[in-house]
């Protein structure tokens, strides 16, 4: 029966929500677009029905009049046709427009051909390319149920013609001032894999599928999918080949949440294709929001198809599912069946011969989330304020040889994207200037220079606390859109504040002084 069903997939679909930023942000610049998938209760925080990689990319006004048959039928030069006839105006304004790929064999999940938006700039030969965000579906019942809700990561048919880009997609110099003039490519999200997948449904459809008219029937087999993350950055490489790339001198492979977890998987492959190319680019990745750690709930090791299915479990089950593939040299480190210790950046991140640069709150709202832990929510734990604390020591210590990071001591998920990205600091630098100083030490190092001194790139809060950093996002009661302290919010959530040591007359002085002192 459909109501059994329905319930069923609901309680557990949280842990679907982890990479994939579905919920929202709880700062006071978060933006609501797309639909909710659940409903909030309390100060539930969340920008719920949309990927928080892509929070603050906002769809164009352009009309979309004939992209549904440009991407579900028709020859690759008539579905470019209306494109490019608009990329001369494009050039005037700041919106990056959407090419679908010329290789109409590489799809999204439903059949539909994948796509990507640029925004040249020209004259530049330095590239950002970023990968959208979404967690994944492992199972008929997951993906049948993510298409029914979430339909645009999983189909190009209700794409838009054009999105403008914030945070390091903005090509404006006061919100983006080191990378607004560069070429920028945003690539949606719709295979649903993590970027991992390298392959279609085992029995291709009768008839190419348009749109939303994926077949539906309960008895449809979630192989019908088709799952070509991986290769659909392949082809945007390909069909990036006439604008310039070839001659770029830097290529940046970022990625929000899944897409962060997206470039670890992906960079080595493409700084391979694009010295195959001839390309002579340094490829670098910028991982936001994408470095997790394994899950502490103890949950059956045979997860039952969609119950209790943690991150892990999720993602064994899916390699197989996607034909995922995980870098060659991180792969070789583990027996056969634990591919999946790939997807956790801790330890893949020794394997990558490419730079990285992660960015990573150090209390990742969905790293909370995984372990039932809802900040906001309508009660905790003391054990789960301990595993909070925890984490936050816990994330430290996997990113300490990392070689570029940018780690606050905050509550919240992805940070690249956000329109008031150039305001959060740790020790008194903000993530563009870090960005920027990383940038000038591997160009020194790439021409045998001796990196400048005074330019940090290694940034980790020092403090414990979560938002003991002063710059970090606001928490805001969802009920009454009051800002709110970690003390109020947590006195709100029901702890006794007393018992945690964390006696707000009596401590208040130290905690002031922790704040001020510890970012």
């Amino acid at each position: 029966m459909r109501e059994p069903y329905d319930m069923k997939i609901l309680g557990p679909f949280v842990f679907l929500l982890l990479l994939g930023g579905l919920w929202c942000q709880n700062n006071r610049n978060a933006k609501a677009t797309g639909k909710s998938t659940k409903k909030s209760s309390g100060i539930q925080q969340g920008d719920a029905g949309q990927s928080a990689s892509a929070a603050d990319v906002t769809s164009g006004s352009t009309g979309r009049t004939g992209s549904t048959s440009r991407n579900t039928g028709g020859s690759a030069e008539s579905r470019q046709e209306g494109a490019a006839g608009t990329r001369g105006a494009g050039q005037q304004t700041d919106d990056m427009r959407l090419h679908y790929l010329t290789n109409t064999q590489v799809t999204c999940n439903d059949g539909t051909v994948a796509g990507f938006y640029l925004k040249e700039f020209r004259g530049s030969r330095r590239w950002l390319l970023f990968l959208e965000g979404g967690w994944c579906c492992y199972s008929r019942e997951t993906c049948d149920y993510r298409y029914q809700n979430i339909p645009r990561l999983m189909s190009s048919s209700g794409w838009p013609e054009t999105k403008r880009g914030s945070g390091i997609l903005s090509s404006k110099a006061e919100d983006n001032p080191h990378w607004h003039n560069t070429n920028i490519v945003f690539i949606p999200y719709c295979s649903s894999d993590v970027w991992s997948g390298t392959g279609p449904a085992p029995t291709p459809p009768s008839r190419p599928r348009q749109g939303r008219d994926k077949v539906r029937d309960r008895n449809t087999n979630a192989t019908e999918y088709n799952f070509m993350g991986s290769l659909i950055i392949r082809e945007v490489i390909k069909d990036l080949i006439p604008k310039g790339i070839k001659q770029a001198k830097v290529v940046m492979l970022s990625g929000s949440s899944a897409g962060g977890t997206g470039v670890l998987l992906n960079i080595e492959r493409v700084a391979s294709q694009l010295q195959q190319l001839g390309a002579e680019a340094q490829v670098r990745g910028l991982v936001d929001s994408g470095w997790f750690l394994e899950s502490k709930q103890q949950r059956s090791p045979n997860c039952p198809e969609t119950v209790s299915c943690s991150p892990e479990d999720a993602i064994k089950i899916g390699l197989r599912l996607w034909n995922g593939v995980v870098p060659d040299r991180c792969r070789q480190l583990f027996k056969r069946g634990e591919e999946w210790k790939c997807f956790f950046g801790h330890r893949l991140y020794s394997t990558l011969t490419s730079p990285v640069f992660i960015v990573q709150w150090l209390f990742d709202e969905e790293q909370l989330r995984v372990e039932n832990i809802y900040i906001g929510g309508q009660s905790m734990s003391e054990e789960q304020w301990q595993y909070i604390q925890n984490l936050g020591l816990e994330l430290k210590n996997s990113l300490r040889d990392v070689t570029a990071v940018f780690a606050p001591s905050c509550l919240s998920h992805t940070l690249i994207t956000k329109s008031n990205w150039t305001s959060f600091q740790v020790r008194g630098t903000s993530l563009p200037r870090a960005l920027q100083c990383w940038d000038r030490s591997l160009e020194a190092i790439r021409n045998n220079r001796t990196p400048a001194k005074g330019c940090p790139f290694h940034l980790v809060d020092s403090c414990q606390w979560p938002q003991c950093n002063p710059t970090c996002p606001a928490l805001v009661d969802k009920t009454t859109q009051q800002e709110l302290t970690l003390l109020q919010m947590l006195v709100a959530m029901g702890l006794d504040l007393q018992r945690l040591g964390l006696d707000p007359q009596g401590d208040a002085d130290s905690l002031v002084s922790m704040v001020r002192n510890g970012g």
